[in-house]
């Protein structure tokens, strides 16, 4: 009996010794995937960018939408195929085309004579009196090759890539916010030279139309620099 008690010790040791070991040794395993995961740096900002386009530019619709602001309603029909997005508006009647290629965006206005770019004054100019400029519907933004991602934000739930991105103009700084999971655009804000807030787009709502999702509400407000008072709110609305 006495002889068999250091081998039953021995034995019991050697048990709990191989149970911390494999104990320690999942922890660790475990620890260091956690790292990994954690420590996996987010998508360039250009890759982030290069999905919103290629999303934007594979839609195919014919939708019924207005802009609207206060006691103004401005109808407008929107169809696109594929990279080609056309806004048709009425009274008097005005056609524009949005065209996404690969390293730019192009807007043209549309008409009996043909089709012609849309000037740089022309992008500054608000679109049936309203606090949308044309400009807002070109999309420049998305090609600005100054772009960095600066964070993760939440927009109304959703988890989202936050990017900033610099260039001329209408704004001289632009933040970006995009849904992790679809790519879409959910926010976007406008400042002038002096750091200021002057503009947001926001998506409010989104519809789901043959199966697929759309945009149903997007919100648009217009700031006094400096004040985050809000000088304009107008709502730009897609229908079935």
């Amino acid at each position: 009996m006495t002889k068999m008690r250091p081998k039953i010790c021995h034995s019991s040791f050697g048990f709990r010794h191989y149970f911390v070991i494999r104990h320690s040794t999942l922890a660790i395993c475990m620890a260091l995937a956690a790292l990994s995961v954690f420590a996996e740096p987010p998508p360039s900002a250009n890759d982030i960018l290069d999905s919103v386009r290629m999303i934007e530019s594979r839609q195919q619709i014919d939708l019924q939408g207005q802009l609207r602001q206060d006691d103004m309603v401005v109808p407008f029909r929107l169809m696109q195929n594929g990279p080609l997005i056309r806004y048709t508006f009425t009274n008097p009647d005005e056609t524009l085309e949005l065209r996404l290629g690969e390293n730019s965006s192009r807007l043209e206005l549309v008409s009996d004579a043909g089709t012609e770019k849309v000037g740089a004054s022309k992008l500054q100019e608000k679109i049936r009196g309203t606090i949308v400029l044309y400009g807002d519907l070109a999309f420049k933004f998305l090609y600005w090759p100054t772009a960095r991602v600066v964070g993760e934000e939440n927009v109304r739930t959703r988890k989202c890539w936050k990017l900033q991105l610099r260039a001329p103009s209408p704004y001289s700084n632009v933040l970006l916010w995009v849904d992790k999971a679809s790519g879409a655009l959910m926010r976007m804000e406008g400042y002038d030279w002096d750091a200021q807030l002057i503009k947001r787009f926001e998506v409010v709502s989104a519809q789901k139309i043959e199966g697929r999702w759309f945009l149903k509400q997007m919100r648009v407000e217009q700031f006094q620099p400096g004040t985050n008072h809000v000088e304009g709110r107008a709502y730009l609305e897609i229908k079935r």
